[in-house]
């Protein structure tokens, strides 16, 4: 099986591949056998980064996606340099509650010592001190904790904000932005102020919700969770589906492989995010790598241009 391309995360972070594996509650619906042959097979491929984040809370239906995570890493025989692991850090309560209890238990349901990288959640709170929170993360650097950090579908702005405290402080920025980004949701990676972000400021992007949770596909009848609508459009984009699969018959793709290959066609994309549930489906999804390829960047995004559905919709500047 073909190696899938590596790209650097930020301007001096580690490679890792174009694509990436998400576990937005998918092992807890697998086999355990079948996951396990899945991060094997996804790391003898090229992907190396798993996003792996805690999504219980307390009053809510537990979750152990994360904590199947460690123990399928084992029975995979995977080293922990064989791997890059992406946690996600919530914001919710802080500064009351500080980042290092949260990214402590985090670690240890992982089953790891450190994070190569931390993802910011939403930023929900006007009142937050962003300067405080760059000195806090590079806290949590100094330990050896994290690698590196990005965010979460922050806007542009509160990006250079970041990047600007970190300057000052003299210590590491935000890495990377991981944001939605697919054939339908394009304004905000496209935009003009996240050209800034990821020219000037060194960010790159990780491409996240592609499918729209399967509504792109056609394969969500409403059962799946999904995440938010920003201007709401969710309707359209299911209108669509129908005719992705056309344009993706006739390049002899899948639509799965059509909606990735365009995320791999973003000059500042590093990786694509992405949840598998079966071996056979991560083998379909790599195929993406060979679609860009042969069809061509330029003419993959002039095919799917017409399904550009938050076009004039949503602020290019971001939430």
């Amino acid at each position: 099986m073909p190696v899938i391309p590596q790209r650097r995360i930020g301007r001096d972070g580690p490679l890792t591949g174009v694509l990436s594996l998400g576990s937005w509650h998918t092992y807890d619906r697998m086999d355990f056998r079948e996951a396990v042959n899945l991060v094997r097979t996804a790391v003898d491929s090229g992907i190396t980064l798993f996003d792996v984040g805690v999504y219980g809370f307390p009053g809510a239906t537990a979750v152990y996606t994360d904590v199947l995570f460690s123990a399928m890493v084992r029975a995979a025989g995977l080293r922990r340099e064989d791997y890059l692991l992406s946690a996600k850090l919530w914001l919710e309560g802080y500064p009351e509650h500080g980042l290092r209890d949260q990214l402590d238990n985090a670690l240890f349901r992982a089953g790891v010592e450190h994070a190569d990288l931390v993802v910011l959640g939403d930023l929900r709170r006007e009142d937050t001190d962003l300067h405080q929170l760059v000195l806090d993360l590079n806290e949590l650097r100094e330990a050896g904790l994290i690698g590196q950090w990005g965010v979460n579908n922050w806007s542009a702005g509160t990006i250079g904000a970041l990047h600007d405290f970190a300057a000052a402080e003299n210590v590491p920025g935000p890495a990377i932005a991981q944001l939605k980004y697919s054939v339908a949701r394009r304004s905000i990676p496209d935009g003009a102020p996240f050209k800034k972000v990821f020219g000037e400021l060194g960010v790159t992007l990780q491409s996240s919700d592609i499918f729209e949770g399967g509504v792109l596909l056609g394969k969500n009848s409403g059962a799946r969770q999904v995440g938010r609508d920003p201007g709401d459009i969710r309707e359209r984009i299911a209108a669509s589906a129908p005719e992705l699969a056309k344009i993706a018959s006739g390049l002899g793709a899948t639509p799965a492989q059509l909606c990735l290959a365009f995320t791999l066609t973003h000059p500042a994309n590093t990786t694509t995010l992405f949840g598998a549930t079966s071996t056979e489906q991560l083998k379909d999804n790599l195929g993406a790598v060979g679609l860009v390829e042969r069809v061509g960047a330029d003419e993959l995004r002039e095919l799917v241009a017409p399904h550009w559905a938050d076009q004039d919709i949503v602020d290019p500047e971001g939430p």
